[in-house]
C-alpha cells in the first residue's frame, strides 16, 4: 500500500489536524506540560487564524472526548442555538422559502468561544493565555497565506467590494486580494483576545476564575454589544437582497456551553462514539449497522477497496442519510434507538439490491411515518449541483454562491485523555466582518427547514441539524482512536471510508487516510440552496479504472474526482496494551500534518 507519510508512533503526545501550524502549536503545548485539551484548545484558536476561510471565531466547535480514567465517552455542544427572533414568520415574511446560506439572517449564536473556554475550564490545565497566546501571535505578527484563502477572497472580492466594504478593508488590501504564502495580519482580532485576555485577568490570579470572567466578556460585554448593533444593519446575501440580521447580546448572553453523554454503538470489539442526532453524527453508526449485513463481501486488495465494497458503503449511505433527513434535529424525538437497532437495519439493508438506487428512501421507524421538506419532494429529480459536489475546500455553485468548510483536530497525551474535535463557521466568504471585532459571523442557521413540523424546522433556542461530525472509538471498553475531516454532507462518508480501510483493510492510520476515498451526492445537502443529484458517485481515480466502470456498470453516476482530492481526515491513537501513542493527517492539499513523540 502506498502512503505518503508515515504514522507517527511515540508515547508522549500526538496531535493532528487541518494546518501544520495548529498542530505545532498543540504540541508545544503538551511539551510544556500541557494535557490533550489545552493542546486542543490552542490548535483550535490557531485555526481561527489560519484557516479563515473555513472557520473562525464567530463559528461553532462541537466535541467528543474521554478524559483519562474514564471509559464514558462525553459530548462537549459549542454549537450555538438560533436567536428569538429567528421565527419562520420572520423569515417567509422576507419572502424566503430558505434560510439563505450568506449574510446576518443565518446566524446562530457563536458557539465557539464559550466552547472552547468550557472545555479549559473544566478539563484543562493552562490559563487561557497560555493557549490563546499562539492565535493572537499570528494574529498580530502574521502568518503565510493559504493558496486557498487567497483563491476563496478572489472569488468574492466583487462581492466585498461592492456590498460587504468592512470584509474589503480587512481582505483587499490596494483592492486586490493578497497574494499566496504572503504575511497576513488581522490586528483586529488580535485586538478583540487581548481585550477579552485583559477583562479575565481582572478577576484575579485564580485560572478558573480568569476564564470565567473571559467567558463573561464575550456574551454580556463588548463583544456582545458589537455583534448585537452590527447585526441592525442590512447587508446582501444568497437572496439576491439585503437583510439585516436578528442576532442580539442578548442571544449571546442567554446561551453557554453543555456537555452531554456521546451516542455509542457496538461493532465487533468496538464502541464508536458521536455527537447526537441534532447534527448528523449518528449517519456513521447507522452506515455501520447496515453494513453488518453485508461484512462478509467487503474487502481491500493492496489497500484499495474493492469495487464491491465501495457500492455497498453507498448503497448503505444513502439508506442512512435519508433517515437523517426525516428524523433527525434539535426539534424532534428522534427515534434514535431504533434506528440504531439491529432489527431495524436488517429490515433496511434488504433494500440494497446490485445497481445504485435512484431514490430518497428514509425508514419508518416504529411505525412512524417519516416526512420531508417541500423542497427536497420537488426537486427529487430536478435539483442538480454544481459538477461533483463538494470536494472537501469551499467550492463555487454555478449561482456564484460560495460554500464554506470546516477544520479538525485530534489530540492523545501520555496520560490517556483523547480528544476530537471539529470547528466550523464563521467563514470570511459567507458573512461580512465586523469591523470592529475582526471576524464575521456564523452562517448555521441556513441548515435550518422554513416548512413546520419537521425535526429540523427553524425555532428560537433551537440547534441547526449540523454536519461537524468528530468520533471517538473505544476497543474492548479502552479510548482507543479518535478522528474525523472536514466537509460537510461528505464527513461521515469519508470517516465511513477510513473506518473500513483500518478496520476491514487492516491498515494504519496514514494508510487508512491516504486510501482512495468516495462519496455519494445522492441526498439533499445541508447547505443552501439544499441541492442533491440521484445516483451521483464522486470518486478518487486512484480507486481504478477498472473499479470506476464496474460502478458504472451497476447504475452510479460517476465524476471522476482525480487521484487525490476527496476528504482531509486526521487521526490519533492510544494503544491500551503497550501505551504506544499513532497519529496520521492527511496530504491532500498540502496543508493537514500530524506532530508527536
Amino acid at each position: 500500500m502506498f502512503t505518503t507519510r508515515p504514522e507517527l508512533v511515540g508515547t508522549h503526545g500526538m496531535v493532528a489536524s487541518t494546518h501544520w501550524l495548529a498542530s505545532s502549536a498543540g504540541m508545544a503545548v503538551l511539551e510544556d506540560g500541557g494535557n490533550a485539551f489545552d493542546a486542543a484548545v490552542t490548535a483550535g484558536f490557531v485555526l481561527q487564524v489560519v484557516e479563515p476561510h473555513l472557520n473562525g471565531p464567530g463559528g461553532e466547535v462541537p466535541v467528543v472526548f474521554t478524559a483519562a480514567g474514564e471509559a464514558t465517552p462525553k459530548v462537549l455542544c459549542g454549537q450555538g442555538v438560533a436567536p428569538a427572533g429567528a421565527t419562520t414568520d420572520h423569515y417567509r415574511g422576507l419572502g424566503l422559502d430558505l434560510v439563505p446560506g450568506s449574510g446576518l439572517l443565518a446566524a446562530t449564536v457563536p458557539g465557539a468561544w464559550d466552547g472552547w473556554l468550557t472545555l479549559l475550564r473544566d478539563y484543562g490545565t493552562k490559563s487561557l493565555r497560555d493557549v490563546l497566546g499562539y492565535a493572537i501571535g499570528y494574529a498580530r505578527d502574521g502568518f503565510p497565506l493559504l493558496e486557498r484563502v487567497s483563491a476563496t477572497v478572489e472569488t468574492v472580492s466583487e462581492l466585498f467590494r461592492e456590498h460587504w466594504r468592512s470584509s474589503a478593508g480587512l481582505w483587499l488590501a490596494d483592492g486586490k486580494a493578497p497574494r499566496p504564502g504572503a504575511r497576513f495580519r488581522n490586528p483586529k482580532l488580535a485586538d478583540t483576545w487581548e481585550w477579552l485576555l485583559a477583562a479575565g485577568e481582572a478577576a484575579g490570579t485564580d485560572r478558573e476564575a480568569q476564564i470565567e470572567a473571559a467567558r463573561r466578556a464575550w456574551s454580556q460585554g463588548f463583544v456582545a454589544a458589537q455583534v448585537e448593533e452590527f447585526c441592525r444593519t442590512a447587508f446582501r446575501d444568497d437572496s439576491g437582497a439585503d437583510h439585516a440580521g436578528v442576532l442580539t447580546g442578548q442571544d449571546m448572553a442567554s446561551w453557554q456551553a453543555t456537555y452531554e453523554d456521546a451516542v455509542t454503538a457496538d461493532f465487533d470489539g468496538w464502541t464508536v462514539a458521536k455527537i447526537g442526532a441534532w447534527s448528523q453524527g449518528p449517519v456513521l453508526l447507522q452506515q455501520l449497522r447496515l453494513l453488518e449485513s453485508f461484512g462478509d463481501r467487503l474487502s481491500y486488495v493492496d489497500g484499495v477497496p474493492t469495487p464491491e465494497t465501495v457500492h455497498l458503503a453507498v448503497e448503505c449511505a444513502k439508506l442512512a442519510f435519508a433517515d437523517r433527513e426525516a428524523w433527525y434535529g434539535d426539534s424532534a424525538d428522534v427515534p434514535l434507538d431504533t434506528l440504531l437497532s439491529k432489527d431495524y437495519a436488517q429490515a433496511r439493508s434488504a433494500l440494497v439490491g446490485e445497481t445504485a438506487s435512484l431514490e430518497l428512501r428514509p425508514g419508518s421507524p416504529d411505525g412512524r411515518d417519516p416526512v420531508l421538506p417541500r423542497h427536497v419532494l420537488a426537486g427529487r429529480s430536478a435539483i442538480v449541483t454544481d459538477g461533483g459536489g463538494a470536494l472537501g475546500e469551499p467550492t463555487v455553485s454555478r449561482t456564484g454562491a460560495v460554500r464554506g468548510d470546516t477544520v479538525h483536530i485530534d489530540v492523545v497525551d501520555r496520560w490517556g485523555n483523547l480528544v476530537s474535535a471539529t470547528p466550523s463557521g464563521g467563514w470570511l466568504q459567507s458573512s461580512p466582518t465586523i469591523p470592529s471585532l475582526g471576524f464575521c459571523l456564523g452562517t448555521r442557521a441556513q441548515m435550518f427547514w422554513l416548512d413546520e413540523g419537521l425535526p429540523n424546522t427553524l425555532a428560537p433556542g433551537k440547534r441547526p441539524r449540523i454536519t461537524l461530525s468528530p468520533t471517538l472509538a473505544l476497543r474492548d471498553g479502552e479510548p482507543a482512536l479518535g478522528f474525523g475531516t472536514p466537509g460537510g454532507d461528505q464527513q461521515d462518508q469519508w470517516q465511513l471510508g477510513f473506518w473500513l480501510a483500518h478496520t476491514v483493510g487492516g491498515l494504519n492510520l496514514q494508510e487508512a487516510i491516504d486510501s482512495p476515498m468516495w462519496h455519494s451526492n445522492a441526498f439533499p445537502s445541508s447547505f443552501y440552496p439544499r441541492a442533491w443529484t440521484p445516483g451521483e458517485l464522486v470518486v478518487e481515480s486512484r480507486l481504478g479504472a477498472a473499479a470506476l466502470e464496474s460502478l458504472r456498470d451497476r447504475g452510479h453516476q460517476v465524476v471522476d474526482a482525480g487521484p487525490w482530492s476527496l476528504g482531509r481526515m486526521s487521526a490519533v491513537s492510544r494503544d491500551p496494551h503497550d501505551g504506544f501513542l499513532r497519529a496520521a493527517a492527511n496530504a491532500r492539499g498540502n496543508q493537514g500534518y500530524a506532530a508527536g513523540r
